[in-house]
Formats: C-alpha cells, sequence, structure tokens
C-alpha cells in the first residue's frame, strides 16, 4: 500500500465536508502514483470514483495534465522542411468513441493534411464505458494499421503525410494500464476530461476539443490557462467529439493570445441543415467514408464538407467559414483527399513493414 497516495485519497474521498480540493502539485503526485501503479488496485478504483463525485477543480486537472506530459509521450514537432508549415490542429475527441452518430474526423484530416495544415490526433482501443468506434478502427477501416508504429514512426508518418496519432496502448501503456478501471467502477473518472485537455504535441499548434456538457469547457479554459496553453477551440460536437453537428447550432468557443471568439454557427444559413447522419453499421462506415472521399453526394458526404471547411477556416488555410467550405468542396472533388488517403496508406504500410536484414 501507498501511504502517500492514502494520504491523497482521504483529502478527495472523505465526505463533502470535510474533504478538499488536491492542489496542483498533490494532483501531480496522485497521478503519477496511479500512473506507475505504486497506489493498490483499490486505493486507484477509490480514487477514480471519490474524485468523479467530488468534481475535478481546473489545479488537479492541471497536475493530472503535469504528470501526463512527464510520463507520457511527446511527439515532437514536424520537421522544419516538411511540406506541412502551417500551425497543427490536435484534434482531441473523446476515447470511448461513437455509439449513435457518424463520425467524420478521418475525412477532416484528410482535407486538412491536403491542404497543408498538419493533425495529430490520439486515442485507444475501445474504451469503457461507452465502447463506441473508436479513431484507430475507423483509419483501419480506411486500409491503415497506425497500431505498430513506434513513436519514432508515428513522427515520421507525420512529416511526411501531415497526418499523426499517438495510440495509447503502444505510445503510453502506463495510461493505458488504467482503462480497466473505467469498466470496474462502471463510470468515466476525470481523466476521460484530462484526455480531452492533453496535447502531445511538442510544436507549435491549436488544440480542438469536443465537449458535451458545459461545465466541461468551463474547466478546460481554466486548465488552458493555468498549462499556458493559448490557442485552442472548443466544440460542443457529436457524442462530444469535435464533429460540429448539423441538427442543431454548433457552439464554438475559440481562444488565440490577445482574442476569445464565441461562434454560433447555424447550418441553415450555409445550407447544411439536417438531421445529423445515424451511426448505422459499423461494419460499413469506412466503405460510407470512401464514398465521400470519392466525391458522391449524401447527407454524410454534407456532414463531412461541414466540418471539413470549418477546421480549414480555422486551421488557416481559409479566410472565411464560406471560403472553407468552398476550398473543402473542391479538395474533395479533385481527388485531393482521395490521393491523401492513398499516400497515408502507402506511408502507413511502409513503416509497418520490418527492416531488411543482411550479413556482411
Amino acid at each position: 500500500m501507498s501511504h502517500e497516495f492514502r494520504d491523497l485519497l482521504k483529502q478527495v474521498g472523505s465526505g463533502s465536508h470535510t474533504s478538499r480540493a488536491l492542489t496542483r502539485a498533490e494532483a501531480e503526485a496522485a497521478t503519477r502514483l496511479m500512473l506507475t501503479q505504486t497506489a493498490t488496485p483499490a486505493q486507484i478504483g477509490a480514487f477514480m470514483i471519490a474524485h468523479r463525485i467530488k468534481r475535478p477543480t481546473v489545479d488537479e486537472l492541471a497536475g493530472t495534465l503535469d504528470a501526463y506530459e512527464k510520463l507520457g509521450p511527446t511527439m515532437p514537432a514536424i520537421a522544419p522542411d516538411s511540406a506541412y508549415s502551417r500551425r497543427a490542429l490536435v484534434l482531441s475527441c473523446p476515447y470511448d468513441g461513437r455509439s449513435r452518430t457518424a463520425p467524420v474526423t478521418p475525412i477532416t484530416a484528410l482535407v486538412l493534411a491536403a491542404a497543408g495544415v498538419p493533425v495529430m490526433m490520439h486515442g485507444g482501443d475501445r474504451m469503457p464505458t461507452k465502447e463506441g468506434i473508436p479513431l484507430i478502427e475507423l483509419w483501419g477501416q480506411l486500409g491503415m494499421d497506425l497500431r505498430p508504429h513506434s513513436l519514432e514512426q508515428a513522427h515520421t508518418l507525420l512529416n511526411r503525410t501531415g497526418i499523426g496519432f499517438i495510440y495509447l496502448p503502444q505510445h503510453f501503456p502506463l495510461a493505458q494500464g488504467l482503462v480497466p478501471y473505467r469498466e470496474q467502477i462502471g463510470k468515466r473518472p476525470p481523466f476521460a476530461t484530462v484526455e480531452l485537455l492533453w496535447s502531445p504535441y511538442a510544436g507549435p499548434h491549436t488544440l480542438a476539443m469536443g465537449f458535451v456538457h458545459p461545465p466541461t469547457e468551463e474547466f478546460a479554459k481554466g486548465t488552458f490557462a493555468l498549462r499556458g496553453q493559448t490557442d485552442w477551440i472548443t466544440v460542443k460536437g457529436l457524442e462530444g467529439s469535435c464533429d460540429l453537428a448539423r441538427g442543431r447550432t454548433a457552439i464554438v468557443g475559440v481562444n488565440h493570445p490577445g482574442q476569445t471568439e464565441r461562434l454560433l454557427l447555424h447550418p441553415r444559413d450555409y445550407g447544411f441543415e439536417s438531421d445529423d447522419v445515424e451511426l448505422g453499421d459499423e461494419g460499413t462506415l469506412g466503405d460510407r467514408l470512401l464514398d465521400v472521399l470519392s466525391g458522391n453526394p449524401s447527407e454524410l458526404a454534407k456532414t463531412a464538407l461541414w466540418n471539413a471547411g470549418f477546421y480549414l477556416w480555422q486551421g488557416g488555410a481559409a479566410d472565411s467559414l464560406e471560403a472553407g467550405l468552398a476550398q473543402a468542396h473542391d479538395i474533395i472533388a479533385t481527388g485531393d483527399a482521395m490521393a491523401k488517403l492513398n499516400e497515408l496508406r502507402l506511408q502507413a504500410a511502409s513503416l509497418n513493414q520490418p527492416l531488411a536484414y543482411s550479413r556482411s
């Protein structure tokens, strides 16, 4: 048993009248003890459920992210001589995936990379409690396996294609080790919020995070301020993802140094109002995304265009949302997005090949 962790657990789990929030340094220590599993399983499970009931503070979230930064992977900045010179976008979506609506995040990434905007994503496998389809499976359905790549290989892929992926089981096994606790406690712990705020990329970037509940956005603002993250976008997206909805007004927060905006984007004003596309058969999702990349019209294609246009605008490749929508249409219609997918497939496959061995 970790006596250090027991003292921290007592602070957050002593009830509404006697518990107190951890300091940033204490939260970092608690996270370190959980990630390294110096704390016992009983202590870790108790902390997760107590912390969920208490609700985390911005200092605690900042401390947890401090531990992630020290113990987790950091993707190096894209090479200066890379073709992707624009500021990167980090797309942070819930790790437990999508179970109701069809995701278009991979198409957004492909369109952005085709326009010269590098994209970083991160996530793991199916995860409690939703067990929805995760990003890694979406990329798999599109014809590439990003799971075996080392961090160095993932960085190579980013330099070559403008798309990078941090895969939790491969690149951050300490965090992967805490995933089973989510199923055992039956609830999403505050780590699920931390994953939305985490940016495992060392280069200049804007972090775009999805959220569902307004308190999550407020936690994000305070945590970003404490950690010096000045460039961020918050999106009340589909199932908490970065995907903008079409069935309701898109609520977006945008922050850059000296500038904060609240955007209320009405899809009807741009000809995109409709019910959001249901997930349907997971097994056909890859084919439906390929249809979009092939330029075939559909409601899912409109959702992809709505999102790609928005992120081209926010990624600095377009001067306005209208210009971004037009540019996204052209990138898909001319086959540039499909060409980017084929390039990504080729490069990912080449990195998965074992090195040839020869005797001298």
